[in-house]
C-alpha cells in the first residue's frame, strides 16, 4: 500500500514515474475523456473519499475531476461533516472509511491529523494540503517546468516571499530530483531548518539569500505564493505587507533571472501583491499551465497509490 504523504518520503524513482505517467496522461487526456475502454479508466469500481478541513477550489475540482475521468466515484466531505478527532477519533475515523472506501485524500490543518490517518487507514491517504507541506502542488509544479524546460535536475529554483508549506515541498523536491533552491525572504518568516537540512543532506544547494536582486541571478524558474491567507484579518495583512514588500515579483525583479526562466504561482493570487499582474500574465507565466497540472499530477499520485 502506497501512501502519498510527503514528497521526501517517497522514493526518487517512484516519484519519477508518477510524473513520467501524469504526462502521458495528459497526452492522451481525449481517449481518458472518451472512455471508450476499460483500459482507459483505470479506476473503475474505485470510490474516493475527499475529506475538505480547510476550503479548496483547486484541489476540490482537480480530485473530483481526477476520478471521474478515471472511472471512479468521490465522496467529498467537509471538515463540519466529520469533525475528525472531535467526536470521533481520527484513528476510528480511518478505520471505518477504510471499510468504505478504497482511496483518501485530506486537505487539513495538522500534519498530525494527516499522520494519524495513514496509520490506521487500511487504504492509501494523499496528503492533499497540510500547514506544514503541500506535495501535489510541487508534482505538479515539477510536470509543468520539465514540459517547458526539460529536466529540473540541476536547475536553479528561486522562492521569493513567505517560507510556508508550499516552499516546504519545494525544499523536499529539490533533494529528490536534483534541483538548487534558493529562499529570498525576511529572516521573521524563513522556513523551517529542517527542510533546508533534509535537502541539503541530498546534494541539494539550498540558500537563503536576503537581497532577492541577488537570489534572482541565474534562476531558471521564479516561485511566489499568497503573503496572507484569503481568509486573514486586515491587521494580519498589512503586518504580512510591510514585511515582504520588497519581495514582490514585479518585472524589474524578473529582469535579473535568466531571460527564459519561468515564473510559477500556485494560486489563488493577489494579484500586485506579491506579484504583479504584468508578470502574472507574461511572457514568463506558466501559472494556468501549472494550475491544469494539478489534475494530471494527482491522477498519476493516485494511480501510483492504487497500483493500477
Amino acid at each position: 500500500m502506497n501512501h502519498f504523504l510527503d514528497i521526501n518520503k517517497t522514493d526518487p524513482a517512484e516519484l519519477r514515474k508518477i510524473i513520467d505517467t501524469a504526462r502521458s496522461m495528459k497526452e492522451a487526456r481525449n481517449g481518458y475523456l472518451r472512455g471508450k475502454h476499460d483500459d482507459d479508466l483505470p479506476l473503475k469500481d474505485h470510490i474516493v473519499a475527499l475529506i475538505f478541513e480547510k476550503p479548496s477550489t483547486r484541489t476540490r475540482v482537480s480530485f473530483d475531476v481526477g476520478v471521474r475521468q478515471m472511472g471512479g466515484q468521490t465522496m467529498v466531505l467537509s471538515g463540519k461533516e466529520m469533525q475528525l478527532g472531535h467526536g470521533e477519533t481520527i484513528a476510528d475515523t480511518a478505520r471505518v472509511l477504510s471499510r468504505y472506501v478504497d482511496l483518501i485524500m485530506i486537505r487539513t490543518f495538522e500534519e498530525q491529523t494527516l499522520l494519524e490517518l495513514a496509520e490506521y487507514a487500511d487504504v492509501p491517504v494523499i496528503n492533499g494540503l497540510t500547514d506544514r507541506t503541500h506535495p501535489c502542488q510541487i508534482m505538479a509544479d515539477i510536470l509543468t517546468f520539465e514540459e517547458h524546460r526539460g529536466p529540473i535536475a540541476g536547475k536553479k529554483v528561486v522562492w521569493s516571499g513567505d517560507g510556508n508549506n508550499v516552499f516546504a515541498s519545494f525544499a523536499h523536491a529539490a533533494g529528490q530530483f536534483g534541483f538548487d533552491l534558493t529562499f529570498t525572504g525576511p529572516e521573521s518568516l524563513d522556513p523551517e531548518m529542517e527542510f533546508v537540512t533534509q535537502a541539503r543532506a541530498k546534494g541539494s544547494n539550498v540558500v537563503i539569500e536576503r537581497d532577492p536582486v541577488k537570489a534572482m541571478q541565474g534562476a531558471d524558474l521564479v516561485v511566489t505564493d499568497t503573503w496572507v491567507s484569503m481568509h486573514d484579518p486586515q491587521s494580519a495583512r498589512e503586518r504580512r505587507h510591510n514585511q515582504l514588500r520588497g519581495y514582490q515579483v514585479n518585472d524589474e525583479l524578473m529582469s535579473h533571472a535568466k531571460p527564459d526562466a519561468l515564473f510559477m504561482h500556485c494560486l489563488p493570487a493577489h494579484r500586485d501583491e506579491e506579484a504583479t499582474s504584468a508578470v502574472m500574465d507574461g511572457p514568463h507565466s506558466v501559472i494556468f499551465d501549472e494550475a491544469e497540472n494539478r489534475l494530471h499530477a494527482q491522477k498519476a499520485v493516485m494511480r501510483w497509490c492504487l497500483g493500477v
